[in-house]
């Protein structure tokens, strides 16, 4: 099938038929089928760590031609990547190992999950064997219940397939990659460690058969569409829902993975870049070329609008000696510090044209308020929003927790309530608060955009990509 490119999501069919591939053989276990389900679908990269309870699957899920590994230094950037990967390509998928791994991949699942992008997480489980007895693995929380990690699972996916047996699993893996597809959110797949290389008659003949309705254009109305969204944006704070810091860092290794044929611009915090830095070292390795703006003004600024304090401030480091140091020699990777506007133009100079072919680092140094006046408006928003005295007529969350998180973010049927920022603002204080929230569209530090020497007349025309974040 044809490979979905920006934003289209692929039906799963077979590309080869399956009868071709005999009973026994090495292509018919559980890992290679779900490996070529994931190809099928539209993956041709997955963001891996590995650990002992995938080992064998990975050594599976690597061995379909067009499925390539890209390791990455921890799983929460593995799960940024396969977000960052998801927004290009319309699905993408990380695999991490059991509990140590799933829980430290969630806060990305959940960011995916508000963001409504089809992210497969696969996670090596325990041996089927040891399901339903009492024993007490290690990567768990020395509970002999295995289902920790999937019932944190269950609030951030939309499906959940835990694959303990081979007689279901073909079924169980397609109707999860489906679903993730059909709802356009993440899907979690565990596979027994012990299953990954058994071959079963079900991986050798047609998967279970099903097919997602083609999304047909309208150009008319699309063109119509995206002008009134622009024109909602340009007049909106632009928030995201799920504001996690660090994820531009992942997000971009993802992004640049899926569109090799373009070069993607990085715009990111010093205090994000301090979360997720390490896997600029897999962008190096993987040969990108991404060109990313390190913006080193002290601290969380963000927060500094909101509420300022000492904890605001970051420890500075040596950011372009920090890179150098990861690069290590191998590759091709420029960096630069910047102080003035007569050096970043230099530099920009420089990452576009003697240097188009590396991974440019330029480190752009500015003073703690050199902010926009739109965050700035934000910051006290969120500010009036979270001082808000305690009104006992509300509802009280510790008492009630299940129904609070089983209900969904709604207007409030009783009186609207509104705060004063200054004679012109007022903001919304009832269900739709939550929209506030989260990493800053273009305010202030990241943002992930690439341009396409095919698409655009010259290097000024860009194509811009969602992002944000600290």
């Amino acid at each position: 099938m044809a490979t979905p490119t920006n934003g289209t999501v692929a039906s799963i069919e077979d590309t080869v038929p399956a009868s071709g591939i005999s009973v026994g053989s090495s292509e018919a276990t559980l890992g290679r089928h779900l490996g070529r389900r994931l190809v099928q679908a539209g993956v041709r990269d997955i963001f891996t760590v590995p650990g002992d309870f995938n080992l064998t699957l990975l050594d599976h899920l690597i061995a379909e031609p067009e499925l390539k590994n890209i390791g990455c230094c921890n799983e929460l950037n593995a799960g940024y990547a396969a977000d960052g990967y998801a927004r290009s390509r319309g699905v993408g998928a990380c695999v991490v190992t059991f509990t140590v791994g799933g829980l430290s991949v969630l806060n990305a699942i959940a960011g995916a999950y508000s963001e409504n992008l089809p992210v497969i997480c696969i996670v090596g489980g325990p041996n089927s064997n040891d399901f339903g007895t009492n024993r007490i693995l290690h990567h768990t929380i020395g509970l002999p219940d295995f289902t920790q990690e999937l019932r944190c699972f269950q609030t951030v996916t939309c499906y959940q397939a835990v694959v303990n047996n081979l007689e279901d699993a073909h079924e169980q893996i397609d109707k999860a990659i489906s679903t993730a597809l059909k709802e356009s959110k993440p899907v979690y797949i565990s596979i027994s460690c012990n299953l990954a290389a058994t071959p079963h008659p079900t991986f050798i003949r047609d998967p279970v058969p099903f097919s997602l309705t083609p999304r047909s254009s309208n150009k008319m109305g699309l063109e119509a569409a995206v002008e009134a969204t622009l024109e909602f944006l340009n007049k909106a704070v632009k928030p995201m829902q799920y504001g996690s810091i660090g994820w531009s860092v992942g997000a971009t290794l993802g992004y640049a993975q899926a569109v090799p044929e373009k070069r993607v611009l990085a715009f990111i915090g010093d205090g994000s870049f301090q979360v997720t830095a390490q896997d600029v070292s897999t962008m190096l390795r993987n040969g990108q070329k991404t060109i990313i703006f390190l913006i080193n003004n002290g601290g969380y600024t963000i927060e500094v609008e909101i509420h300022d304090g000492p904890y605001n401030v970051i420890k500075n480091w040596n950011y372009t000696g920090l890179v150098d140091a990861i690069h290590n020699g191998e590759g091709k990777c420029w960096t630069a510090k910047v102080r003035y506007e007569e050096e970043l133009v230099e530099a920009i100079t420089t990452a576009t044209l003697e240097k188009k072919d590396s991974l440019c680092f330029i480190e752009v140094i500015l003073h703690k308020d050199d902010t926009s006046k739109e965050l700035l408006e934000w910051g006290s928003r969120v500010a009036a929003a979270n001082g808000r005295p305690h009104n006992p007529h509300d509802v009280n969350i510790q008492s009630t927790p299940r129904r609070i998180a089983e209900t969904k973010p709604v207007a409030s049927s009783g009186p609207k309530r509104t705060a004063k920022q200054d004679s012109k603002t007022d903001i919304d204080m009832d269900g739709h608060f939550h929209l506030m929230f989260g990493r800053e569209t273009l305010l202030n530090k990241e943002v992930v955009v690439c341009f396409s020497k095919e698409k655009a007349a010259s290097d000024d025309e860009v194509e811009l990509d969602e992002s944000t974040g600290k």
